[in-house]
């Protein structure tokens, strides 16, 4: 089983200071930054529910759906809700179809989780420094 700990706690703690900051440092970019990183976020977890799920081939792929803007106010759930999406695409990840551990599981997902994880931490320090 894939520890995603490391990626929530990042993603709530950024969320939680998202939530507490005041209009003025939100305006002044803090949003912005964070949600482009919401939106990566979603769109890695979407490729990764896309390859579990076999809907991943060129014939059957969706077109991802971007998050949307919707106010500075609530940037800091949006985060935290693709940060959990994300985190619970990879543990499917790892376990495969049908919940049998899939090839090569542990190390795609782990590098995937290591990455989100750097990315919220950068993405973190921008916005709030």
């Amino acid at each position: 089983m894939l520890d995603t700990s490391p990626l929530t706690a990042a993603v709530e703690r950024f969320a939680d200071r998202l939530r507490a900051a005041p209009q003025s440092r939100l305006q002044q970019g803090a949003a912005e930054v964070a949600l482009d990183l919401a939106r990566e976020l979603s769109l890695r977890a979407q490729r990764l529910e896309a390859a579990s799920s076999g809907a991943g081939d060129a014939a059957g792929a969706a077109p991802a759906r971007t998050m949307p803007d919707a106010g500075i106010f609530v940037v800091g759930d949006q985060l935290a809700v693709a940060g959990l999406d994300l985190a619970e695409a990879l543990h499917a990840a790892v376990a495969g179809p049908a919940g049998a551990p899939g090839p090569d599981a542990a190390k795609a997902p782990s590098e995937e989780l290591d990455e989100a994880v750097r990315l919220v931490d950068q993405a973190e320090a921008r916005a709030l420094r």
